[in-house]
Parts: C-alpha cells; sequence; structure tokens
C-alpha cells in the first residue's frame, strides 16, 4: 500500500518568495505554485492576503519586512474582521449576484472602494455564506421507509446494434431508487416515450415487491403534459397507471434536481458501477442488454455502503420491504387515452379506424381509452362504447343498437341485396356494383357509393345507367364520381371503341355472367 504524503506546512520564508517571484520575476500563480510544489489555491490566497495587507510589493518596506511583523499583519487581516466595519447590504449583494457577468470578487471590490476600512475579501465572503444560509436554508429529506420511489433516466446511454443491418440505436437506462433504503432498480428500453416510461414504473414496483405512498419523478414530457409545481398535470396513462397501484405522483420542479436527490445520486451510482463496466460488450437486443444489467443490479444492492456498513439489500429487508403496500391481484394494463369527436355518422376516428358511438352523442367530445385489445369510448367519465380494437386501416366497426331507428332497418341491407337490385338494370351495373364494394367489407360504410350508383337510376333512367356502367368497367374507373361524369357529360350515348373489354379480374365476390340471370 502506498505511503500517504504528508502534507506540507507553509512558512514565512515561502511567502517571501511568494512576493519575490510574482513582483520580481512576474511569474503566474500556476508558476509559483509548480516552483514552490503548493497548489494554486494555497499561493492565490496567500497572494491576496498580502495584497490585503498593501504588502504586495517586492522588496517589502522597511520595518514590516522581518519575520514576526509580516506573519502578524497577514494573519490578523484574515483571522478577524476590522473593528467598526460598515455592515454591506447582503440582499444587494444576493441579488447583483444573480446578474450576468457579476462576480462575489467585484461587488467586494466596489464595496472596499465604499469603505476601505471594510471587511477583507475572506470575511466578506464568510459572511454573505452566512447570510444566504440564513435566508435560503437547505431542506434535508428524510424518507420514511415505503414512503418514496424517485425515478429518473441516467443521462448515459447504451448502444443496442441490429443484427441484420448493424446499425445501434441509444437504449436509455431508467433508474428507481427507495427513499430509505437506497434499494435500486435499473434496466433499459429503446425510448423514453409514454409506453416504456410507465411500463419501466410497473417493472419498478413489480422489483421492489411492492408500492410506496408516493413516486417522486422528473418532468418528464411523457409524464407531464402541464410542469406547474402547485397543480401539475399527469398525462392520463400515467395517472390511469397512479390509480392503479395506488400511489401519489409527485413531480419534482424543472431544473431542481435537489428535489429528486435520491435518484440523482443513485444514477450516478448505476453509471459508474453498472454501465461503465458494460462499456465494451456490444448487445444485439433490449432484452439481452437487461439481462446484463440484472446481473450487476444484483452485485450492487449486495455491496456494503461505505459509511453505513450495510448492503441496500439488508435495509430493504429490514424496514423497507415491510412498509411497502402489496401489489395489486393484476398488473396495470396499459392503455393510451385520446379525445375525438363524433361524426355526422356517429362514428369517431381513431388511427384511422372508426368506431360507433351512440348517435345522440354526434357533435359532442369523448375521451377513448386504447388497450392492447380493446377500444373504450368515454363520455363525460361514462362509458358509452366498447370495441374489439381493429388491427387494419381504414376499417368499421358498428353496433347496431347505436344506429338510429331508420339507419337499423336501413341495416338489414347486404352485399347480396345490393347486386340483386343491380342485376335488375342489367349485367354491368351488376359487376360495377359488386366492384365498388369488394373491399368494403361493413355495409354502411362499404356500399355507398354502390347505393349512388343505384340511385342515378331515377335520374338517368335504366338503359342510360347500365351503358354508363358499361362504359366505367371499359375504361376501368370504377367509382361513383366516374360512373356521374358519363351520365352529365352523355358519354354513356357515344359509341365504344373498338378495343375488346378487358374481362373484370377474378374475385371470390364475383359470381360471373350467370349469376345475374
Amino acid at each position: 500500500m502506498p505511503r500517504r504524503k504528508q502534507k506540507r506546512h507553509m512558512t514565512v520564508q515561502d511567502i517571501r518568495t511568494m512576493l519575490r517571484l510574482k513582483h520580481e520575476q512576474g511569474l503566474s500563480i500556476r508558476e509559483i505554485a509548480q516552483r514552490l510544489k503548493l497548489s494554486k489555491t494555497t499561493v492565490s490566497t496567500y497572494l491576496h492576503r498580502a495584497q490585503e495587507a498593501d504588502l504586495d510589493v517586492w522588496p517589502l518596506p522597511v520595518g514590516r519586512d522581518d519575520d514576526v511583523t509580516l506573519q502578524a499583519t497577514l494573519f490578523q487581516r484574515a483571522g478577524r474582521p476590522p473593528r467598526d466595519a460598515t455592515e454591506p447590504n447582503w440582499a444587494y449583494v444576493s441579488a447583483e449576484l444573480k446578474r450576468k457577468g457579476v462576480t462575489l470578487f467585484l461587488l467586494w471590490e466596489e464595496y472596499r472602494a465604499a469603505h476601505s476600512e471594510g471587511y477583507g475579501y475572506t470575511w466578506f465572503c464568510t459572511r454573505f455564506k452566512e447570510f444566504e444560509r440564513r435566508v435560503n436554508p437547505r431542506f434535508r429529506n428524510t424518507h420514511d421507509a415505503g414512503a418514496v420511489m424517485q425515478t429518473d433516466y441516467a443521462g448515459h446511454t447504451i448502444p443496442v446494434f441490429d443484427p441484420l443491418s448493424g446499425q445501434s440505436q441509444e437504449a436509455q437506462i431508467f433508474v428507481a431508487v427507495l427513499g430509505a433504503s437506497n434499494y435500486t432498480f435499473a434496466c433499459a428500453s429503446l425510448t423514453q416515450r409514454l409506453p416504456d416510461w410507465v411500463d419501466a414504473q410497473t417493472r419498478a414496483m413489480t422489483f421492489f415487491g411492492g408500492v410506496s405512498k408516493s413516486i417522486v419523478c422528473d418532468n418528464l414530457k411523457a409524464a407531464v403534459t402541464k410542469p406547474v409545481w402547485f397543480e401539475p398535470t399527469l398525462t392520463a396513462t400515467f395517472e390511469a397507471m397512479a390509480a392503479h397501484y395506488d400511489t401519489t405522483i409527485l413531480p419534482t420542479r424543472p431544473r431542481r434536481p435537489r428535489d429528486k436527490a435520491k435518484v440523482e445520486g443513485a444514477v450516478l451510482i448505476v453509471e459508474r458501477w453498472i454501465l461503465a463496466r458494460l462499456r465494451n460488450q456490444k448487445f444485439f437486443s433490449i432484452e439481452a442488454l437487461n439481462v446484463a444489467i440484472t446481473e450487476l443490479l444484483e452485485d450492487l444492492n449486495n455491496r456494503p455502503m461505505r459509511r453505513i456498513g450495510r448492503s441496500r439489500k439488508d435495509l430493504y429487508d429490514a424496514i423497507e420491504r415491510p412498509a411497502l403496500r402489496p401489489l395489486p391481484d393484476t398488473p396495470f394494463e396499459y392503455a393510451e387515452w385520446k379525445q375525438a369527436k363524433v361524426h355526422p355518422d356517429y362514428h369517431i376516428e381513431v388511427l384511422r379506424n372508426f368506431y360507433s358511438v351512440p348517435y345522440k352523442l354526434i357533435g359532442q367530445q369523448v375521451e377513448v381509452r386504447l388497450t392492447l385489445r380493446t377500444v373504450e369510448i368515454f363520455h363525460k367519465h361514462e362509458r358509452v362504447a366498447v370495441h374489439h380494437r381493429r388491427s387494419d386501416r381504414n376499417g368499421h366497426s358498428t353496433i347496431k343498437t347505436h344506429m338510429p331507428k331508420a339507419h337499423q332497418r336501413h341495416g338489414a341491407t347486404t352485399p347480396e341485396t345490393l347486386i340483386k337490385r343491380a342485376a335488375k338494370v342489367g349485367y354491368h351495373t351488376a359487376v360495377l356494383v359488386e366492384r365498388l364494394m369488394r373491399d368494403r367489407p361493413h355495409p354502411e360504410q362499404g356500399y355507398r357509393s354502390a347505393m349512388g350508383v343505384l340511385s342515378l337510376q331515377r335520374r338517368f333512367g335504366p338503359d342510360r345507367l347500365e351503358a354508363a356502367c358499361d362504359r366505367a368497367l371499359h375504361v376501368d374507373t370504377i367509382s361513383y364520381k366516374s360512373v356521374h361524369s358519363i351520365l352529365v357529360k352523355g358519354l354513356d350515348k357515344a359509341p365504344l371503341s373498338p378495343d375488346p373489354v378487358s374481362p373484370p379480374p377474378r374475385h371470390d365476390n364475383i359470381r360471373g355472367a350467370g349469376y345475374y340471370h
């Protein structure tokens, strides 16, 4: 074990040498410190004391150059303040110090310019710190067992590589700590977005085996929509998670790390004891990274803490675990909350799909809870509809009881009945109607265009409608607008080009010509 280097004591001769090197040779504080093998702070302090005693010259004035006088003069100025010194306006000093570019030394110089017999710089600083402690005392948090779980993300990240492309994505490291025992949890996620944030919170509570009375977290955008200190607004999903676990969310003030000092310290420890040890490893999945973090996390929690002499796990088992409230019987099911407005057709649009609500809510704002399998719709905190979540896009989910009575009768119409109505007009009309409905699985939304085509019969007659459908099939423009345009412009009366009509593509819903006769 290397011997500890003994601290070097200052002598009066060292002070003389400092003054000589400074004023005779013009050396800097750094150069003087290197020459005398002292710290720069020590050199700067003694040179400043000499300046306060009006001894910042070389050679020293006669009568003040002997060792006893020199030592007494320097240390008397630093040891006690002058008599009848004018007390600075500390409130003014504190306010000025907040201005850009203003330093405590500058304010002291201004003070001494106005009061030549006032405090020296050392006493000025000491008195100002005492004033700050009186005006802005620091509150030291003492956490009871089971009272708080603090959470945050570490600034350090670890790359996770795609085994196929070789591209990397920086994994975010989530850290949680219990206040009384410092029992620590950490895991990795690909983002800091709301799903990963909520998942990390629930994993932490599962790891701790219980729920604390409160969760102190950072003002993460995914968690807090309005970071107002007195009444912060949480995202609906995060608030629902807190309600599920019967705990209270307490976001900290922006840019106030002391509000969550426990997790700030835990983040630093995790970065040093876990992430630093993984710096040379290469991970190809987030699962593999979490396995490595879990192994090192166990070692961290079982390691005795230097000042306490016990490990985090020991303290957790002894005082924290019995104080935690039990976990609920079922884990929290992640759900996103959105707002939507009910359309005139009594459906709402959620992620490019349409879900029905009672028709009396047309024009109203509703809240939507999205889980992995269901879509729940609420109006004024009352659930008004539940649907199975669709995995496709532009799909419709309609409950019959949500329709008005007239629409319910209309809902009895099927694609087959529409095709038979079109067949009474003609073969080409029936083929076009069927092709219009081919990719429209829901009657109310799917065959709206087909009904529009059939309605043209009342205005233009069955013969012209059949001819227009024949032309639309011939040029392969299958839409209500196309048929309507052909009839309005009279193109149905013009002869078709001699090019053979291409047969419609094969499809399970196309029965062939024999079906319509």
